[in-house]
């Protein structure tokens, strides 16, 4: 009993996600997947048993805000089926993933609204939304010279209504008769650096869109 009470203790220390709970308060959801896969390795490595605990939702969600899908897919493929199977966050996380390998642009806004987030996923949830639709809005800036009502409210999540204001906040002109929108050009700031993998995804996302 001393042997295996030793053990939990071990274990417990091992997985400390103090540093991911500071990531998720401060909002600095940029750190979130590496905080993962390094402690991952770490407990990992210790042979800990880590599975049953571990916060696959918020590694998922890590990955896909950081826009590595590519790890996020790894992420999912080495999950115990039970999870995969019988975890509602996980597998409202790994649609999101889904959506966005697809490149189903709408859908990855369905699956966003789709699920009554923990407190704990809502705020990286709610950051990811925002973020994409920002990234969205620069490649229709950098893509188009003038698109549908219909198309720009796909890409940006929103109402035709709803998208229509917003890109006229952002100085571009709409014509009521043929529903087309003109596409302002001007410089693109962006308030978080983006990463050379989240450049070439983005990049890849130009050559998918509908005309």
């Amino acid at each position: 009993m001393l042997h295996s009470n030793k053990i939990q203790r071990a274990n417990k220390a091992a997985m400390d996600f103090s540093l991911l709970s500071e990531a998720l308060t401060s909002k600095s959801y940029e750190k979130v997947a590496d905080i993962c896969d390094e402690h991952m390795l770490q407990v990992a490595a210790e042979g800990v048993a880590f599975q049953d605990d571990w916060p696959y939702a918020i590694h998922l969600l890590g990955h896909i805000y950081a826009g590595d899908i590519n790890s996020m897919r790894f992420l999912w493929k080495s999950m115990p089926a039970t999870l995969k199977e019988g975890n509602p966050e996980v597998i409202a996380a790994w649609k999101i993933g889904q959506k966005l390998w697809m490149r189903d642009y709408g859908g990855v806004y369905e699956a966003i609204r789709g699920y009554d987030w923990s407190q704990e996923a809502q705020g990286l949830v709610a950051a990811f939304s925002d973020l994409y639709t920002k990234n969205m809005f620069q490649l229709l800036q950098s893509a188009y010279s003038t698109i549908s009502i219909q198309d720009t409210a796909l890409f940006l999540g929103m109402s035709e209504d709803d998208a229509t204001t917003f890109v006229q906040q952002q100085g571009w002109a709409v014509d009521p008769a043929s529903q087309m929108l003109t596409v302002k050009k001007q410089p693109i700031v962006t308030e978080q650096k983006l990463d050379a993998s989240k450049l070439q995804n983005l990049t890849e996302y130009v050559f998918h869109l509908e005309h």
